[in-house]
């Protein structure tokens, strides 16, 4: 059983409860928040689909604000009813309320997963980090090696109750060849580099912008792909605008043909200030892209000198260099793109996710004295 409110977790936790072995598994997701007015967009449809035609089972609280206590109701009855074996929550609000309502209900084995913040600034959110979600949950998961250590060393987690469960996703089917460059007006020998998140501002995607700035003294021919939307939209349209980067710099929205954009890519990024397991630069890897990355969180992890270029936090200069080295060697991109899709396969494949989070739940449920719940 999965608990999920809009966010930037939600893939990981459809994918996670669809994926789970129907044989094996009851499976119910749990959305705590209203979602009614973001169903005709593209995103959440898709999600929302992902579930019905995997046959999970949906409960929705329809919460609107974190006031409405008596929304989880409906939550606390289903799991006082003793057919759930596992609580499975994502993201720090609902890590909170399943450590809470699953322990009131009594539920054998509760699992939570944080997907990487940055670990300063919040003493509240640490304290609770500590004091109630890692006492009260059986595993609390940590996505990157860098995210296991942070929580142990700056959250002061035993390291007895972080557990290392890094993210996994499905492989990108083939895009269609040149038809984002034809839709765009991009001409074939054109170097393309693409980001694809959401517009905040510790995406850092302004780093990209000022990047571009320099790489087109070099490559005037060069376009910029950002796949997404956020409140960082305006200040990153007034940054392009001030630099003269409108021919080069496009923002692209939400799109959902991410799989033909990244195939008119010749260099993907991932200038974030911190990160977990971002599936993002999974995609890229599928996508046998090269990858340029800061050397923060997680991202270390996934990116090394085998399929990508590492470079500091905030340093465009350092960015537009390393973006040029790639421009001006296809054979290395090549070689880096190939190397990735092969690390992408064997460490972080959706089966290879499942097959470890199943393998944590038998723990422990076997920990627990419990059982599987087969249909």
């Amino acid at each position: 059983m999965h608990v999920v409110a809009p966010g930037g977790a939600e893939t990981m936790a459809v994918e996670s409860t669809t994926g789970l072995d129907p044989e094996r598994w009851r499976r119910l997701l749990v959305v705590g928040r209203e979602l009614d007015s973001q169903e005709t967009e593209a995103a959440t449809a898709e999600m929302l689909n992902a579930v019905r035609v995997a046959d999970v089972d949906m409960l929705r609280l329809r919460r609107v604000s974190r006031l409405e206590l008596w929304a989880w109701w409906p939550f606390y009855r289903l799991l006082r009813r003793g057919k759930v074996d596992v609580l499975h929550a994502h993201m720090f609000g609902s890590n909170v309320w399943a450590c809470v309502i699953g322990k009131l209900a009594r539920v054998p084995v509760i699992v939570c997963h944080e997907h990487m913040w940055s670990y300063g600034g919040s003493r509240l959110r640490s304290f609770i980090d500590r004091w109630l979600i890692a006492r009260f949950s059986d595993a609390f998961v940590a996505v990157s090696e860098a995210g296991r250590r942070s929580m142990i060393e700056s959250e002061g987690i035993p390291e007895r109750d972080v557990v290392l469960l890094r993210n996994g996703a499905p492989s990108l089917p083939r895009g269609v060849p040149g038809r984002v460059r034809e839709e765009l007006g991009i001409g074939p020998d054109q170097p393309v580099i693409t980001t694809v998140g959401i517009l905040r501002s510790e995406k850092a995607h302004s780093v990209l912008v000022e990047a571009a700035a320099e790489i087109v003294k070099t490559v005037p021919n060069l376009r910029v792909l950002l796949i997404g939307d956020g409140v960082e939209r305006e200040n990153l349209e007034a940054l392009i605008a001030r630099l003269g980067l409108g021919e080069v710099v496009t923002l692209l929205g939400i799109r959902r043909d991410i799989a033909d954009i990244l195939e008119s890519t010749d260099i993907a990024v991932c200038c974030s200030d911190f990160e977990g397991g971002p599936l993002s630069v999974m995609e890229y890897m599928s996508a046998e892209l090269p990858i340029i990355a800061t050397d923060v969180g997680g991202l270390p992890e996934l990116v090394g000198p085998e399929n990508g270029i590492r470079i500091p936090p905030r340093d465009p200069g350092a960015l537009a260099a390393a973006a040029l080295a790639l421009i001006g060697d296809p054979e290395r991109r090549r070689r880096l793109g190939r190397a990735g899709a092969e690390l992408r396969e064997s460490e972080y494949g959706a089966a290879v996710y499942i097959e470890r989070l199943e393998a944590l739940y038998d723990r422990l449920l076997k920990g627990a004295g419990g059982r599987d719940r087969r249909p």
